[in-house]
């Protein structure tokens, strides 16, 4: 039942995403491994957004470290945890909750070592920053954790790059990198220290190959170089070459929109779905405090209001006109959506 609940699960985000995103674009998931346990280790901007993508991406059905502010309420914790989301305690949460840290860790290396897959963000927080940010310890821990138990894991990071061309607007675009596997199971972990600081550095070295990497200490003028170039933020390796060595190769502008009247369709979409936009541009968004949760609410409301509205709608044409004007209602919108997001 498990399987089954996941694999709903998992097909509905997918769809939902598709209607979400122009664009979403996948590289290289063939690194993944089929048979070995793996650590999924990304780049973190665009909050829930982020481990959607990976999940409808990967073909796996992997656990995620979640911070545990998201876990507050009961019915909210056990939808969440029935999603395979683990909470992950921070100082912030209260002195007192760091030590379910420990619990949490011993769960993440027996699902790795049962052949399981895990996925965490090791800079700690999301930003819409184009830069990978410095990586925190916690995910060397899950790594210790796994290999002092159970030595003979065949244990396997794969980082990954989530890139956005857009990351709080509707019908963005996103390109989805995995990076080669990287063996643990022959790690040196005698001394802690030395191996999670040559850990964090492999991986954040991988990190600034897989997604763009702005230096922090000249963030903004070369953000404003990239925009006013035009640059395309889906082909990080492109961008970050043109950083290197100030020289544009192929890719590196990004592609003009190939409808001229999108936003008319977008105005059309909304008409047709009024009352979730409402509840969307006068409701959730303005109680956002934080840009990255931007998307995250928007496709909540996408996956959540949309569907309800469309079928309480149809079922309304239904009895009042027929079953031609509302299947007419569910095609036109389906239209409008495609044209106003792929377009």
């Amino acid at each position: 039942m498990k399987n089954i609940w996941l694999h709903s699960v998992r097909f509905y985000i997918k769809l939902g995403l598709f209607f979400y995103y122009k664009n979403i674009k996948v590289i290289n998931a063939k690194y993944i491994p089929k048979d070995k346990p793996v650590l999924f280790l990304s780049n973190h901007q665009n909050a829930l957004l982020d481990p959607l993508l990976i999940v409808t991406s990967c073909n796996l059905m992997p656990y995620f470290l979640t911070r545990a502010g998201v876990f507050k309420s009961d019915f909210v914790s056990k939808f969440l945890k029935g999603l395979q989301l683990l909470p992950v305690y921070r100082v912030r949460d209260g002195w007192s909750t760091i030590k379910n840290n420990k619990e949490i860790f011993e769960t993440s290396g027996s699902l790795l070592h049962s052949g399981e897959s895990l996925g965490v963000f090791p800079e700690g927080n999301h930003s819409l920053k184009r830069t990978v940010r410095p990586l925190s310890r916690g995910f060397t821990r899950v790594v210790f954790e796994t290999l002092e138990r159970f030595p003979e894991t065949d244990l396997q990071i794969i980082p990954i790059g989530l890139n956005y061309k857009k990351p709080t607007c509707f019908g963005d675009s996103c390109t989805v990198i995995y990076g080669k596997p990287i063996a643990l199971k022959d790690i040196d972990i005698s001394n802690k220290n030395k191996a999670a600081s040559a850990l964090k550095a492999t991986v954040f070295n991988e990190l600034k190959l897989l997604t763009t990497h702005i230096p922090v200490e000249n963030y903004n003028k070369i953000l404003n170089v990239l925009k006013t170039k035009k640059a395309n933020f889906l082909n990080p390796n492109a961008i970050n070459k043109f950083i290197l060595k100030g020289v544009e190769v192929d890719g590196f502008k990004k592609e003009k929109s190939s409808l001229f009247v999108k936003p008319l369709f977008k105005v059309l979409l909304i008409v047709c779905l009024i009352l979730p936009y409402v509840c969307w541009r006068f409701v959730a968004k303005p109680k956002i405090k934080e840009n990255e949760f931007i998307d995250t609410f928007r496709f909540a409301i996408a996956i959540t209001l949309v569907p309800i509205w469309v079928v309480l709608l149809m079922l309304i044409i239904l009895v009042l006109i027929g079953w031609t004007f509302s299947l007419a209602y569910l095609i036109m919108v389906l239209f409008f959506a495609l044209l106003a997001v792929k377009a």
